[in-house]
């Protein structure tokens, strides 16, 4: 979610402090590869090829399979790591599946291992790996931010009525349609349907029937009665107490009637298919979200455990998420994610009806982070709305 300064009343003095706590930037850019190996190597692992000739590797694929294995007998010690921030298993210039240690800032010489049971070790600097729930100072407008004339189309801003906290009013991303129960709700993010989890400097938290607004109320003003009233919540949060079992950060809010188009179309998108995609690596990926609008990059590690840094309200205090099994894109100057796209739904990248891949929740300047989608909806009991 992304933050905005509710009108100024006594918030001058607290200003810069909140606002240092709270910025980070983050999207997906293109990571092509420079070659292939051979299908006679021992240790060749490619799965097919893009439209650019780039190697796609699948989790299915056996050396793939071998290296995530490697990867997970060694993640609890390298996560013990000062400075690290996340595991996963990624793709090397040459095609090789390698083992990527993802770093808050560069490492010292000699902490890494330059192998690990055989496999490579690449150390990847990502910066800190924040969700968007709030705190000012986060993404500005630019993408999709207007308000719709209902029925609307999804991959825009929004997020809860009343999520306002701390003298700021916070927003995210209304990513797709999904179907539970024979209802229709939006799915979003956790940290931005529920993130208020405790009774802290609004004195409410999330509850069951909040109303979803398009936009969100840092693109009406701080104000509900700007914006279109499109939905209630329908669950509460996956991420507190942050030692709580869910792997995933994913809400939804029931769909009030004639508020959203039944096609689940998204800007930018359009309509999707029913059916899902399990991710690859190197495979090209899209979103639309609220800040960036329309962008697309590809998937650079898979099976990643990653600490993410979230906020108990709208610019609250902070705590730490571990999940595992994520999908990582490459983010180079927070051009496929940034603050306010929390919630976007990660599509393939092709045409008509794309398959849906994961749900963006976090990231940094340099990369995005998704829960994959079979994990969201079997955690939700949902089904994608789509041809």
């Amino acid at each position: 979610m992304a933050p905005s300064f509710r009108p100024p009343r006594r918030f001058h003095t607290v200003l810069a402090s909140v606002a240092a706590v709270a910025l980070v930037l983050w999207g997906c850019s293109k990571n092509p590869l420079s070659s292939v190996e051979s299908p006679e190597s021992p240790v060749q692992i490619t799965q097919g090829l893009d439209a650019a000739g780039g190697a796609i590797l699948s989790a299915e694929n056996p050396r793939v399979r071998e290296v995530m294995a490697i990867q997970d007998r060694h993640t609890p010690d390298l996560m013990k790591l000062a400075g690290v921030v996340g595991v996963g298993t990624g793709m090397d210039a040459a095609g090789n599946a390698v083992i990527k240690v993802f770093s808050e800032r560069k490492l010292p010489p000699g902490l890494l291992k330059q192998t690990l049971d055989g496999v490579t070790v690449v150390e990847e600097v990502t910066g800190r790996i924040v969700a968007y729930k709030g705190g000012p100072g986060g993404g500005g407008g630019g993408g999709y931010t207007a308000k719709q004339t209902p029925p609307i189309q999804l991959g825009c801003s929004g997020g809860p009525a009343g999520d306002l906290a701390n003298g700021y009013c916070c927003g995210g991303t209304l990513g797709s349609l999904v179907s539970k129960g024979g209802s229709l709700y939006i799915l979003s993010n956790s940290h931005v349907f529920a993130g208020d989890v405790v009774n802290g400097g609004n004195g409410s938290t999330s509850s069951i029937g909040d109303d979803i607004s398009q936009p969100g109320l840092i693109d009406a003003n701080c104000s509900a009665a700007n914006a279109n009233l499109v939905a209630d919540l329908s669950s509460l949060s996956t991420l507190y107490p942050p030692n709580s079992t869910p792997n995933v950060d994913a809400a939804i809010a029931q769909v009030r009637p004639g508020q959203v188009r039944t096609d689940g179309a998204i800007l930018g998108i359009g309509t999707i298919s029913s059916s899902t995609v399990a991710a690859s690596i190197n495979q090209g990926v899209k979103k639309s979200g609220r800040t960036t609008g329309t962008t697309r990059s590809k998937v650079s590690a898979l099976n990643a455990t990653i600490n993410v840094g979230y906020s108990t309200e709208c610019a609250g205090s902070s705590f730490t998420k571990q999940f595992t099994g994520q999908i990582v894109c490459s983010n180079s100057g927070s051009k496929f994610l940034n603050s306010g796209d929390s919630g976007s739904l990660m599509v393939e990248d092709v045409t008509t009806n794309p398959r849906a891949v994961g749900l963006l929740y976090a990231g940094s300047s340099t990369s995005a982070i998704a829960n994959p989608i079979g994990h969201v909806l079997s955690h939700l009991n949902a089904t994608m709305v789509g041809n």
